[in-house]
């Protein structure tokens, strides 16, 4: 089979899935969890007094959190402790417990709802960390996760990713919409609907605009919308295909794909459309521009080897090095937040599977046990990836730690799901 062709079979196998009919019925996503880490921290969170007179309890939103994170062994508590309790230290240490959550919620004059929290080391009878957030009662799933990220920091060193949001495109009947969402599938937004496919959504660096191809043009034209205004503005709509938008770290850029001249190419334009540049300049196909971390080069997919590879250039098109070599069909890179990783989808052993390459010494690490897996997407943490999968006949959104062992998937009974895009840290 030519090289072309083969760009052309996944594209088919991409728009495949996409075009899968389902109900219109509208949900939240579920959540499947079904692998957890090596080495697990056993907590406990106490039911927080009075979290009745909040909408939602406030502290199985953070169970649930942490839970899904595979790094944590949840201890039942059953009891019920404010940040002000006296805590019986040498009973918890008796249970097995490192660290014990807890707290209260209040409903001020105002309406809002003040949730207060405490994090104790058990081991050290001593405070570990603690606050008090108020806000608008529609918020306290987001002051939850707020909780619930200072407890996986406080106790990884690592930056939790609870409070984060999604982005993923549905289809129902003959409509697509592109959706937002809680990292947890909460909280499901409609920032667009289309009767044309919705494709590669990217999120901006500061969380407030999504970079997408729409086909309501009846051609692929590369828009940015902000999620804020709903406002949106086209950034590429030339001649032939505009596709894969992908925003530089600061902000101030989208490497996009065209094919305005022939085969497939990467150029460089800045966020509101203007200064387009052609980065490479061959006959071959160029496509799927990835921004490395420090924003100095850009990986993206080509066949100039001879089938689909990932390869790495400057930020003026030169300096261009082959990054992948295992297997002879590479595509869709992303490099972690932190430079450390690269994640890309290969063909191998007769199916489509989800890849991670330490770019420090070329080790590679096979990560889904699926054959149909596409567009990964890095936590902002750089500690997991979203990718979409199949799940009984339908797309699902899968989330993997990089080490493969903690797993866990979000579907919906709805129907079909695709395309995700982690969104960055919230300011």
């Amino acid at each position: 089979m030519k090289i072309a062709s083969l760009f052309r079979t996944l594209a088919s196998i991409a728009l495949f899935f996409a075009s899968i009919a389902f109900s219109p019925a509208y949900a939240q996503l579920r959540v499947e969890i079904s692998g957890v880490g090596e080495s697990q921290i056993p907590i406990a969170i106490a039911s927080f007094a009075d979290e009745s007179v909040a909408p939602q309890q406030v502290t199985a939103i953070i169970k649930a959190d942490l839970a899904r994170s595979g790094m944590f062994k949840l201890v039942d508590s059953n009891t019920v402790l404010s940040e002000s309790s006296t805590i019986n230290y040498k009973e918890w240490r008796a249970r097995g417990v490192d660290a014990l959550a807890v707290g209260s919620v209040q409903r001020q004059p105002d309406g809002r709802i003040n949730v207060r929290y405490r994090l104790l080391d058990v081991g050290k009878s001593a405070e570990l960390s603690g606050f008090a957030l108020a806000d608008h009662p529609n918020n306290v799933r987001l002051t939850a996760h707020r909780i619930a990220d200072d407890i996986y920091q406080k106790l990884t060193g690592v930056r939790g990713i609870f409070a984060t949001r999604i982005a993923y495109v549905t289809k129902a009947g003959n409509g697509y919409r592109l959706e937002v969402a809680d990292a947890d599938g909460e909280g499901t937004r409609v920032a667009l609907r289309s009767k044309e496919p919705i494709i590669s959504p990217s999120w901006s660096p500061d969380g407030t605009k999504v970079a997408y191809v729409s086909f309501e043009a009846r051609k692929p034209v590369v828009y940015v919308q902000n999620l804020v205004t709903s406002s949106r503005k086209v950034i590429a709509n030339y001649k032939g295909s505009n596709s894969a938008p992908s925003w530089s770290p600061d902000g101030s850029k989208l490497a996009i794909a065209l094919s305005r001249d022939g085969l497939t190419q990467v150029y460089m334009v800045n966020a509101d459309g203007s200064g387009l540049r052609r980065l490479t300049d061959n006959q071959n196909i160029n496509t799927e521009p990835r921004f490395s971390a420090d924003g100095q080069s850009i990986y993206f997919t080509s066949d100039r080897s001879g089938g689909p590879q990932i390869y790495r250039m400057g930020l003026d098109g030169s300096s261009v090095q082959r990054v992948t070599f295992g297997g002879s069909y590479n595509i869709s890179p992303r490099a972690s937040p932190d430079g450390k990783l690269l994640a890309f989808i290969s063909r191998r052993d007769g199916g489509f599977h989800l890849y991670t390459l330490d770019l420090s010494n070329g080790q590679e690490l096979r990560l889904s046990d699926s054959a149909r897996d596409e567009s990964p997407s890095f936590s902002p943490n750089s500690k997991y990836i979203m990718f979409a999968t199949e799940s009984g006949r339908r797309g699902a959104l899968s989330v993997v730690s990089v080490d493969g062992r903690a797993k866990h998937r979000l579907t919906t009974h709805a129907g079909d799901i695709r395309e995700p895009t982690w969104g960055p840290f919230m300011k």
